[in-house]
């Protein structure tokens, strides 16, 4: 079964190794096969990555769109190491992401890496609001 993707006009994709810009106009594409493919929406960049959970995303994001794990292994594991000295609370959204790349489930641990996302901003919210009670009372990123 292929993969049917609507793109608005402008609207960029990547599969596989190639960026594939829409023209003026809506178009709807039909994948077949296997490739990495992500939307522009769910892109990010090393400017777009200006946060400890937003960089841990482009790491992942590497490892999906280069199909290759091992190369970026290391730095992974050194930005999740950074992110749960900081923040403790968030180990079991980075045990999520972790079992998702054991398995090579890499668009799986995207996702899973938008909740870390999520997480980090609300985090950051709470502080911002001088309301860190969430964040130092025990607040589990499960709890939402």
């Amino acid at each position: 079964m292929s993969l049917k993707i609507e793109l608005r006009p402008g609207e960029r994709i990547i599969i596989g190794n190639s960026v594939i810009t829409n023209g003026d106009s809506r178009a709807r594409i039909f994948v077949d096969g296997e490739a990495p493919i992500m939307r522009e929406k769910d892109i990010l960049t090393s400017e777009t990555a200006n946060s400890p959970a937003k960089r841990i995303y482009l790491c992942v994001q590497l490892m999906y769109l280069g199909e290759d794990i091992a190369k970026h292994k290391e730095l992974y594991f050194t930005l999740v190491n950074q992110f749960l000295q900081a923040a403790p609370s968030a180990l079991t959204l980075v045990d999520a992401i972790n079992n998702k790349i054991l398995t090579n489930s890499l668009y799986a641990a995207l996702k899973e890496a938008k909740a870390l996302i999520r997480y980090e901003e609300e985090l950051l919210r709470d502080v911002q609001s001088g309301s860190s009670s969430n964040s130092l009372s025990g607040h589990r990123p499960e709890d939402g």
